[in-house]
């Protein structure tokens, strides 16, 4: 946790919460990150006007060097990544046999390995199928959690902050379009679906420019050199209660959260940024290529605005959304957004429409169609 007074850690405040280092992060040394440091929305107005520097070094880290990595990984997961060289970055997803998502990683190419990071608490899930698939291939991944700590330059200004450290000019990501149903075969370009640029730090580590912002890979024996390095920039800390809202707000899912065991790529918009739909097989594939040509997705992701609820009561994730008393469809993530007020994820049936009268619980809702 980046140690600021009044910083809060999000286990003082809920100790079954999902943002906490795993059990075995946790007993060799991985602290916990902090909910706020005494103000969640001025953090927020700090991240969507100017940047904020985020503690998400709870996130799992994988490494996977050897020289067969690239073509490996290509092979068994959903983004087309035999062209991912040094300095790019992408998303990929492993799936179920059924094409349901099993597990999310943003991806790293740099100094010879290939880093995934991914949800607390999904790290041993990953590893353990990434193992399972090595088989004759010069792949060797590993936990590398210990080793390396995600922080986040979020907001406006990222690119800006960034310079303190040394590197400037990370291109904007760069995001192919989604063909439509039925596409000609050969109309999507053999390359991943999002590319983001990468770069190596000079104190180690590296930055990866995102959609919210750059990422920063930094190696923990360096992080406090790294974080004193940007506060002395003027970056100020945030919490990740205030990063939650910029994420919600952005409608940008989180595997586990506004996700469920049924949930596919096409309903939570993945199809593109994680699934490449003109690669060589993979688990699930016939599922994401069915319902892409149909062009129906059983449900949706959509942003609620929620009524009458106390930004101390927002719904959990798993809360049914029902329509004239019949479930429709689940919360995910719950925010108090300092413009918005509170909002949430949700995934609901397809056919529901957007002026629809919903409830949360004892709580009306409605969709934001926009």
């Amino acid at each position: 946790m980046i140690e600021v007074p009044g910083a809060v850690a999000t286990e003082a405040i809920d100790a079954e919460t999902r943002d906490q280092p795993e059990p075995a992060h946790a007993a060799a040394g991985v602290a916990p990150v902090a909910a706020h440091y005494g103000d969640p929305l001025r953090e927020q107005r700090l991240l969507d006007t100017a940047v904020g520097l985020v503690d998400r070094s709870h996130r799992g880290v994988i490494a996977v060097p050897g020289e067969d990595r690239i073509g490996w990984l290509h092979t068994i997961t959903t983004q087309h990544l035999s062209e991912l060289r040094d300095g790019q970055g992408t998303e990929l997803l492993v799936l179920s046999p059924h094409g349901h998502i099993e597990q999310h990683a943003m991806v790293a190419e740099e100094g010879g390995t290939t880093w995934l990071d991914t949800e607390p608490g999904d790290t041993g899930a990953l590893l353990e199928y990434l193992q399972k698939m090595v088989f004759f291939s010069r792949v060797a991944p590993r936990d590398a959690t210990i080793e390396y700590a995600m922080l986040a330059l979020v907001g406006p200004e990222a690119d800006a902050a960034l310079g303190a450290l040394g590197v400037t000019g990370l291109a904007a990501p760069d995001v192919l379009p989604v063909p439509g149903p039925k596409f000609a075969a050969g109309s999507v370009p053999a390359r991943p679906g999002i590319r983001y640029d990468v770069r190596a730090l000079p104190a180690g580590g590296w930055a990866r420019r995102v959609a919210l912002g750059v990422d920063l890979m930094v190696p923990r024996a360096q992080l406090a050199e790294v974080v004193g390095e940007l506060r002395g920039a003027g970056v100020p800390p945030a919490g990740l209660w205030a990063y939650e809202a910029v994420r919600v707000a952005a409608r940008r899912p989180r595997i586990g959260v506004d996700t469920d065991h049924r949930t596919i790529p096409a309903e939570v918009g993945l199809v593109g940024p994680a699934v490449h739909l003109e690669k060589g097989c993979y688990r699930g594939q016939e599922t994401v290529a069915r319902v892409h040509n149909l062009g129906r997705p059983p449900r949706r992701l959509v942003l609620l605005h929620l009524d009458g609820v106390a930004s101390d009561q927002l719904p959990a994730a798993g809360t049914p959304v029902t329509a004239d008393g019949r479930q429709v469809g689940r919360v995910g993530s719950a925010v108090q957004h300092h413009e918005l007020g509170q909002i949430a994820l949700a995934v609901l049936k397809r056919n529901v429409p957007d002026d629809a009268a919903l409830m949360v619980g004892e709580s009306a809702a409605a969709i934001d169609p926009d």
